[in-house]
């Protein structure tokens, strides 16, 4: 009996061992390549739902309506992106996918974040002290955004048992700074359905 117990107390030691000595592999992809590992919003959830968001916002009619009155390219600025989901999602680098998409659409002009803004206002003070007066810029001659993008990201989540249902909707909005006039709504939905296997030993 004394034996029996020894040796399994050794294979439990070995097993325990054995676990922790795993090594760790590394391997690089394509950055453009789906890993959706643990189930929670990802880097290809925010490039998938910038992409198509800023494709319905610029094929909108509310584009050639201002063109058409205006005669001048629509002045968008990027507004605040709210988290109210039940994880902790980077909103910024959301933001920098929907900036990247509205610039690449060439259907808008795009200005600054006003936490950028206040960065370039500091440099452009310091050239009325510091740069020549051939190289210094002009204060007061920002270009002024016609339009304030916002949004908030949800989820719900649906679990029992090892499995899980996620939902994720993003609404976004397009304001008229001038009016308050909502002149585009969008909303994405992404559902994703997660296993988690049992431990086996």
């Amino acid at each position: 009996m004394r034996l029996l117990k020894s040796i399994c107390l050794v294979l439990a030691v070995l097993m325990l061992f054995s676990a922790c000595s795993q090594t760790r592999t590394v391997d690089r992809i394509a950055t453009d390549e789906v890993t959706d590992l643990s189930g929670r919003w990802n880097d290809t959830d925010s490039k998938l739902v910038a992409e198509q968001m800023i494709r319905d916002l610029t094929y909108r009619p509310w584009i050639e309506d201002y063109v058409l009155e205006n005669g001048k390219k629509p002045v968008v600025i990027v507004g605040e992106i709210r988290n109210r989901s039940s994880e902790h999602i980077q909103t910024e680098v959301f933001v920098k996918d929907i900036e990247r998409e509205l610039i690449n659409s060439g259907k808008v002009k795009f200005v600054a974040t006003s936490q950028e803004r206040l960065e370039i206002r500091d440099e452009r003070s310091e050239q009325q002290l510091y740069a020549s007066d051939e190289t210094a810029k002009s204060l007061a001659q920002e270009t002024g955004a016609d339009f304030m993008l916002k949004g908030v990201i949800t989820s719900t989540t649906d679990s029992i048992e090892g499995k899980a249902a996620v939902f994720y909707q993003i609404d976004m909005e397009l304001i008229n700074i001038e009016s308050n006039e909502k002149v585009w709504i969008g909303s994405k939905e992404i559902k994703k359905f997660i296993t988690q296997a049992k431990m086996k030993w």
